[in-house]
């Protein structure tokens, strides 16, 4: 088994030697990625957990009437009809959203089997529907925007009634995340700055909206705001800075 292993993590540094192409972006991980290492990994690691994913951001029993209201509204944004009738694709883009990604953790380490069965990205561990995060994202590429339809859970509870200010931070980073990789590739987190306005009704639906601030080299900077549906109460406001990385260094913890 170890020389196997062995034999393995040199195959992935041997990847890692050769040539860049073009950014690519894996269909179903939604990573982009731009060395042929780079997307040799991700899809040796990732594939063998999607072969029956399911898309967690589809509208299911739970979701209440505003939480599908704003769906249909993104959503039908995702293909418009032209005057002679035919069906093209519009400014947004519904991401699709699973439950979990590698099966590698940090420094290269290997996971058993059935450690690996029951990995989970965080905002997607709840078994039971609409009892934490429930939530969907849309991006429009052409005026870098993001935008994440969020209705919390009982499970989110901090103050009495309200959203925990940590589960509104995961869902910030985790929107401005899959924002700044859809512009720049992969990238972590390097600074969050979340100014709380007012706390949010547990049970209630909000929008987090995201836009491109600058980039500057391996730097993304974002701007965050989440408010009401219809945008009369502001809840937090964020600035943001992520670094671009390599997944092959990620990886092999180099």
């Amino acid at each position: 088994m170890a020389r196997s292993l062995g034999r393995l993590f040199k195959g992935f540094h041997r990847l890692a030697t050769l040539s860049p192409l073009k950014t690519l972006c894996h269909p179903q991980t939604g990573f982009s990625v731009r060395t042929t290492s780079e997307r040799t990994l991700v899809q040796a690691l990732s594939l063998p957990f999607f072969s029956k994913p399911r898309d967690f951001s589809l509208p299911n029993s739970s979701w209440g009437p505003e939480m599908m209201r704003m769906y249909e509204h993104y959503n039908s944004q995702c293909e418009v009809e032209t005057e002679g009738g035919e069906k093209q694709r519009g400014p947004w883009r519904r991401l699709p959203s699973y439950n979990r990604i590698i099966k590698y953790a940090t420094g290269g380490l290997y996971l058993s089997k059935i450690i690996q069965s029951k990995a989970r990205l965080f905002t997607r561990n709840i078994r039971d529907t609409g009892a934490a995060f429930e939530y969907v994202l849309f991006i429009n590429s052409e005026e870098k925007k993001c935008v994440c339809i969020l209705q919390a859970g009982h499970l989110l509870e901090g103050p009495p009634g309200h959203v925990h200010g940590g589960a509104i931070a995961t869902m910030i980073d985790t929107v401005l995340g899959t924002h700044a990789t859809y512009l720049s590739g992969p990238v972590m987190t390097a600074n969050l700055n979340i100014n709380y306005r007012s706390p949010i009704p547990l049970g209630s639906t909000v929008l987090l909206e995201s836009s491109l601030d600058k980039k500057e080299g391996r730097k993304t900077l974002l701007l965050c705001k989440v408010t009401s549906t219809d945008g009369s109460k502001l809840h937090t406001e964020t600035t943001a800075l992520f670094l671009s990385i390599s997944i092959s260094n990620l990886l092999l913890g180099g």
